[in-house]
Parts: C-alpha cells; structure tokens; sequence
C-alpha cells in the first residue's frame, strides 16, 4: 500500500515495487484515502510519505500513528523527505517499536538499500535512517532549544496565562509582533494543529518540562 501526493515518484515507485516482485494494491495521493485503502485491503506493509493534502504538514505521518492504533503491529515505512518530529516519536514508540521505518528520500543511495528495508519492516524489524534518530535525540534534550531569547520571553509570558495583547504591552512590541512570535515558537517544537489540541497549552508544557 503506497501514499505519496507527487503524481510522478509515486508512480515510479509503483512501477519499481512491481519489478522487484513486490503486489502494489494500492497507491493514493492523500491521507483520507490512504486511511480507506488500508481498510479495505489491509496490505502487508504501508509506505507513506509525511506531507500529503489537503494541509501539506503531517497527514500522512499521523495517518500512519493512526492506523497502528487501530491494527496494532501494522508494518509501516515512512519514505519522506521531512522529519516530523512529533509524530515521527509517536510512531517509534507504537508497536513497541516493530515493524515500523523512516527513511529520507533524498539519502536512499541504492534500490538495493530501500528494498532490504521494505522487507526488513515487513517481516517485523525497525529501521530508521540516522539524521532522523539524532533530530529525535536533540528534541528529547531540550525541545526549547531552537528558541531564540525572545521567542523564550513570549513562551514564558504565554505560561503566566497572558493574552497576546498583554504579551505585546509587556515586551513593547506589537500584537502581529506577537503572534509571528508564537508562530515561529509553534513551528519549532513542531505541535501540529488538530482538532484535539491546543497548541498554547502544549508549548506551555513544553516550556515548563525544560
């Protein structure tokens, strides 16, 4: 089962999957119809891209925590060229860290290399390319490090509860100045924005467990 939004590399993926032996059921442009195309086939193993329509942020990652949730062991191989660190820790963790893999398109040298990891995967194993491990590594030391020192200012005003307007007063800065600030500041700690989150709260708890 293939999802990946370019027209051009997932048909070529497709194409290269079949010469190598491998039965593609299905290959879709966007979450939805990757969370649809697993239900109705229930595939062998998932290779998903990370950023998919309509958002072009997480959706194909937080499909796949997803749909290991509800089929628990669910072999997953994340192709992308983007580390989304959020989801990307809550995959590595589901499963008890099985058959689950993130690789970087742009380091896969060999389709020797890529096929050894699909089938790694399927067959239970976990592999994921390094530079993802030592971004996962770096988030987990101090996820507020990437802040700058105003940016910090913002987020400690934020966990006393002030509004953007407060926090505009306070720093002598404007209420747009603000809200670029907490922008950026949601960007680098990477909470995505769902329908079940609230992104303040989450960067606050961010702040308050560094």
């Amino acid at each position: 089962m293939l999802a990946e939004d370019s027209v051009l590399l997932r048909e070529g993926l497709v194409g290269l999957l079949d010469r190598c032996g491998h039965e593609v059921v299905a290959a879709v442009g966007d979450a939805v119809a990757l969370v649809d195309a697993v239900e109705e086939y229930a595939p062998d193993i998932v290779v998903t891209d990370v950023r998919m329509p309509p958002g072009f942020q997480d959706e194909g990652l937080h499909a796949a925590v997803r749909l290991r949730e509800r089929r628990p062991g669910l072999p997953v191989l994340v192709l992308s060229q983007y580390v989304q660190r959020t989801y990307a820790a809550e995959l590595l963790d589901s499963g008890d860290g099985t058959a689950v893999g993130y690789l970087l398109k742009d380091r896969v040298g060999q389709v020797e290399e890529f096929m050894d990891t699909l089938g790694a995967v399927a067959a239970g194993g976990t592999v994921v390319d390094p530079e993802v491990v030592r971004q996962l590594l770096r988030r987990r030391r101090d996820p507020l490090q990437r802040l700058t020192p105003r940016e910090r200012e913002v987020l400690a005003l934020i966990a006393e509860g002030r509004s953007n307007g407060s926090i505009a007063r306070a720093l002598v800065v404007s209420e747009a100045a603000v809200g670029k600030h907490i922008g950026s500041i949601l960007g680098k700690l990477d909470l995505p924005q769902t329908d079940e989150t609230h992104r303040r709260v989450l960067a606050v708890l961010a702040f308050l467990r560094a």
